[in-house]
């Protein structure tokens, strides 16, 4: 399952790729975003591993390994779950000189499990409309700031 999302935001580009790297902002637009620990390599660097832990409904804790690490032009991701394995590609894009178009593509390569292969199956616009919800709220966090 292969989808991409976008969102405007009126702010500089430079402005608003600082505070979607910066980590201390994470639980701003990230609901359940917990914590995030470097467990190998340099911080926002390519093969660089990171546990990233969010509790909301349930808890969730994700393996992130960063493939490419090149804004805004681009940071490809994998994130390695129990349930699930996919890449997320995000780039940002200057549309004018206080706007930014936020570009994400995300790729779930597998599903593990009965249940969320059904999910997956059922309902494919529920995992794009979470990537969406976090644009917008990030959207809306960056414009605020």
């Amino acid at each position: 399952m292969k989808y991409t999302c976008s969102v405007e935001i009126d702010a500089p580009i430079e402005k608003v790729v600082a505070l979607w790297e910066n980590e201390a902002y994470f639980k701003e637009w990230q609901d359940g975003f917990e914590s995030i620990e470097l467990l190998s390599g340099s911080h926002n660097t390519e093969g660089a591993k990171s546990k990233i832990v969010f509790n909301g409904k349930r808890r969730m804790e994700l393996t992130e390994t960063i493939i490419k690490s090149d804004l805004p032009n681009e940071k490809k991701a994998l994130y390695e779950h129990i349930h699930m394995t996919n890449t997320q590609t995000t780039r940002f894009e200057s549309i004018t000189e206080n706007s930014t178009r936020y570009i994400s593509e995300v790729e779930y390569t597998k599903f593990n499990g009965v249940m969320i292969k059904l999910i997956a199956k059922l309902f494919p616009s529920k995992f794009k409309e979470q990537s969406q919800k976090w644009m917008n709220q990030f959207k809306s966090f960056a414009e605020s700031q």
